[in-house]
């Protein structure tokens, strides 16, 4: 089913090659617009969730193509602030992110399966996490200095934020499935 919210978490997809584009174009003001992309698509993930429950939009579709969405576009971006600047200090909170990504929604995946998906629906702390996580990589993307303010700095305190908060709502949500992940004796 092709709705708004839908067509907007395909547009987050389709903006992927257009970050990785101007991420490497040989001008100042690239990473600038790399920003400004990565800014539009982070806004049209909280956009497609409002509407899709403000219409009543929701769609097996939605809820197949929105995390999938999300999770493209958060892990190429951090894949670029990576290959920009490959310092461990970075490397350790991004591969936190990227694990956590790929533990919760193979998470899913399985209790979807078992037909307990809302056991570990997405919390606060993970919208939390969301959040920080995109404002992050927003700042690490844009690299330079604005106003006097160290931009790359601030995402960098930022990043480490989210990460806690990855680990954080990890752990909740695997204690929210632990029961059926562990086999009854």
């Amino acid at each position: 089913m092709l709705n708004l919210p839908n067509i907007l978490s395909l547009v987050r997809i389709g903006l992927i090659p257009v970050l990785i584009g101007l991420y490497f174009l040989p001008y100042q003001s690239a990473t600038t617009w790399a920003t400004i992309v990565f800014a539009v698509a982070s806004l049209t993930d909280w956009l497609d969730g409002y509407l899709a429950r403000k219409w009543d939009q929701t769609s097996p579709f939605g809820a197949f193509i929105d995390p999938v969405a999300d999770k493209l576009i958060v892990v190429v971006a951090l894949v670029l602030i990576i290959y920009k600047t490959p310092e461990p200090y970075l490397l350790i909170p991004v591969v936190i992110i990227i694990a956590r990504e790929i533990i919760i929604s193979a998470l899913r995946e399985w209790m979807a399966a078992l037909g307990e998906r809302n056991v570990v629906k997405v919390s606060n702390v993970g919208k939390l996490k969301t959040s920080f996580q995109m404002v992050a990589i927003g700042c690490l993307i844009f690299y330079k200095s604005l106003f006097g303010i160290p931009v790359f700095e601030v995402g960098i305190a930022l990043l480490y934020v989210a990460a806690w908060l990855t680990i954080s709502s990890m752990i909740s949500y695997i204690k929210a499935a632990w029961p059926l992940l562990i086999p009854k004796a």
